[in-house]
Parts: structure tokens; C-alpha cells; sequence
């Protein structure tokens, strides 16, 4: 499996106190290259702009740049700490996320080891410690190169509202989410399922709090494999966030380096059998440091046993 990121994911140095900080992605690196893994950095992509204009306003984008040129300290909310490099960070985790797509798209699986993440950016608004949303950048960059069904499957442990209300009216795109429930952001209650033409294309599966591997596996393979499968799409986006942790400071969850290997199996067996091997994962939350390099190769080394 390809891992695709970019230097500039690192100049989002925030302010201590916030928990999204480089040492995520600077130890997920460390330990990938430590066990032998190559990191491919192929810098900026040429679609990025527009495809981040069809996932957001263009008034969001240019809302986004004045404020980091201005100075602001925080944006939209007060979770979202702008420093100076995070406008050149944001568009870094899109540019390695896009060509992770395209990898997946010429038919290898790839992880975007990237941040800052992107799953609880709305179209108009910033929150969450996500600036641009990622995965809905990819479903977009899947849909422009031909695909007529793109599925996307978040397992962070918080519900990926942008992602959800980005394609909620949509048909094209089936947005799938296990997450801690009731907990941050609030959304991802199991009656939203979409809206008009996106009736149905929305899966949510909220779970309570302290849920371990089995009950994930009773989730997961019981019911949003089997939704997946039923769309059948011909890529698969995962959101990967690996604060279902049982040691995760953020969650409340009990999952092990060996839950998140079996999900990999799991979920690279579907790209497999429905979408001709077409996956692209990427990075969302996680915030035990030391932790994160043994379970994203857990998830990895799954992937690739599935495929």
C-alpha cells in the first residue's frame, strides 16, 4: 500500500493546549519509515484548486487566505488556531490526498498520511481543527475522473459532519460513519440518512461510548459492510481516524491495534470485490502520539492482507 504526504502537512504548528499538533504526523512518519515503508512526497497537484472550490465556496477559500494573511489567531471557531503556514499546511494534506486518489485510481491502494484533517470542515465553515475537507475533496476527484458511485467510510471516533452535510442531497456519493455517540460535534444521530435525492446514501451507526473490537465488528460487519456492498461503488474513500483508541485521550472507546488491522481486511476485501481494488485511505484524528505509528501500520498491513 502507498503512503503519499507532504512536508508542508508539519507547518501547522499550533499553539500547546490544542491536540492536533505536527508530533501526530511527524511519529506516524518515523515509525512508517522506521518498519521500511517508502514516503512518497510528490508535492502539489494541478487539480487541487478547483477541486477544493467544488467542495467548498470560493468564498470560503478566500475567507480561509485573508484570515491567515491578516494575522487572525483563530478561525470560524475556537478550535481552529490559524498560525501563518497553516493556509500552505491546509494545501498540503489536499495535494498528497489528491495524489493518493490517483494512485487508488490507477489501481494501488494508498494512505494520505496527512493533517491538518478534514472531515468536520462544512462547505462555508472551518471547525473541528479541519480547514479543508479531505475526503470529500477525493469523492470529488473520484466522480471528475468518471466514476458514477463513490462510497466514503469514516471510523473516527467523531461523526464526520462536513463530510455527511457536504453530500447529504446526494446520490453519487454514500457517506458511511461508526462514531462515539453522543459526543463531538452532536451530529450523526442514526435518523440521518440523507435528504431528496440523497435519501438513503447516509448511514450513520452511533455507538455508545466503551465499545470494544466486537461490538465495533457487530457494527462494521453487520451492518455498514453490507450497506457498502449494496451501493456498490467503484472507490472506496475511508476516512481514518484512530481515536477509537482504548488509549485515545480524545474518545471513550476500547479498540486495539487488532480491531483496526481487521477493519483494514474488511474494508480492502470490499474495494476488491466491488470497485476493482480502487481504495484511498486518509488520516483524520488520533491523538495518543506514541501510539499512532503501531496502530496506522496495523490498519495498513490489513489493507494489505485483504487486497
Amino acid at each position: 500500500m502507498d503512503v503519499v504526504t507532504d512536508p508542508r502537512c508539519l507547518l501547522h504548528d499550533v499553539p500547546l493546549g490544542f491536540p492536533e499538533q505536527p508530533s501526530r504526523l511527524i511519529s506516524i512518519l518515523a515509525g512508517l519509515r522506521a518498519g521500511g515503508r517508502a514516503v512518497h512526497e510528490p508535492g502539489a497537484h494541478p487539480d487541487a484548486r478547483p477541486l477544493v472550490e467544488r467542495v467548498h465556496s470560493a468564498a470560503y477559500v478566500e475567507r480561509f487566505r485573508a484570515a491567515v494573511e491578516r494575522g487572525d489567531g483563530l478561525f470560524d471557531s475556537a478550535d481552529n488556531p490559524l498560525v501563518a503556514s497553516t493556509w500552505d499546511a491546509a494545501w498540503g494534506a489536499v495535494d498528497a490526498t489528491l495524489h493518493a486518489t490517483d494512485r487508488a485510481l490507477a489501481g494501488t491502494a494508498a494512505f494520505a498520511a496527512v493533517r491538518p484533517p478534514g472531515h468536520h470542515a462544512e462547505k462555508q465553515l472551518a471547525m473541528g481543527f479541519c480547514w479543508f475537507n479531505n475526503a470529500a475533496v477525493v469523492a470529488e476527484r473520484l466522480r471528475a475522473q468518471g466514476l458514477s458511485r463513490v462510497a466514503i467510510f469514516d471510523f473516527d471516533v467523531h461523526h464526520g459532519n462536513g463530510t455527511q452535510h457536504i453530500f447529504e442531497e446526494r446520490a453519487d456519493v454514500f457517506y458511511a460513519s461508526t462514531h462515539q455517540y453522543p459526543f463531538y460535534p452532536g451530529t450523526g444521530a442514526a435518523s440521518e440518512r440523507g435528504r431528496g435525492e440523497g435519501l438513503g446514501a447516509t448511514l450513520n451507526v452511533p455507538l455508545p461510548a466503551g465499545c470494544d473490537d466486537g461490538e465495533y465488528a457487530v457494527a462494521i460487519e453487520g451492518t455498514v459492510l453490507p450497506a457498502l456492498r449494496a451501493f456498490t461503488p467503484e472507490a472506496l474513500v475511508v476516512s481514518a481516524g484512530f481515536d477509537a483508541w482504548q488509549g485515545d485521550p480524545l474518545g471513550g472507546m476500547r479498540v486495539t491495534a487488532d480491531g483496526f488491522a481487521q477493519w483494514g481486511r474488511w474494508l480492502s476485501g470490499l474495494a476488491r470485490e466491488c470497485c476493482g481494488g480502487r481504495l484511498v485511505a486518509l488520516l483524520e484524528g488520533g491523538y495518543d502520539v506514541p501510539a499512532l505509528p503501531r496502530l496506522v501500520e496495523a490498519f495498513l498491513v490489513g489493507v494489505e492482507a485483504g487486497l
